[in-house]
């Protein structure tokens, strides 16, 4: 019956869907404070550490378009990693005006704790039969490989 209003409408199930995958990741964030006092740096330093390509140093202000933000907030998140000893300015060979993030040794050791803590599967998604994992992943990467999204 087309006025049936209890009729699903067209993208009801991906909203739904949309907003459980939402709720999981929101369910994470305890995660970023956790692994932030382990390392003792800010979460945005550990955003920066996420950012940072360990084996190919690169301006800041290519950081900053990266994260998607101002210059300014990339500077306050280096200086943390920098304290920490996670990462060190460095000159561009071409250009000793423009300064590069590189990632220390300590760095090197923090980015794989991060990778290993922060971005392992919840055990929500864990717990799931071995063929759904593998229908949610390819899914997902079906999703983000789509050169219309």
């Amino acid at each position: 019956m087309p006025g049936n209003a209890d009729a699903p409408r067209d993208g009801d199930e991906l909203r739904a869907a949309w907003r459980l995958l939402m709720e999981l990741v929101m369910d994470q964030r305890w995660r970023w404070a956790e692994v932030s006092e382990k390392l003792g740096v800010s979460q945005a330093g550990l955003r920066a550490l996420l950012a940072i390509d360990p084996d190919e140093p690169r301006p800041m202000r290519d950081l900053a378009v990266a994260m998607n933000c101002d210059a300014s907030y990339i500077t306050a998140m280096v200086d943390d990693l920098e304290r920490a000893g996670y990462a060190e300015r460095r000159p561009l060979p071409t250009d000793r005006r423009v300064k590069t993030i590189a990632l220390t040794p300590a760095g090197r050791r923090a980015l794989r704790t991060v990778q290993d803590e922060l971005l392992a599967p919840p055990a929500q998604l864990a717990k799931l039969p071995a063929a759904q994992r593998k229908s949610l992943a390819r899914l997902l990467q079906q999703a983000l490989q789509d050169p219309e999204a």
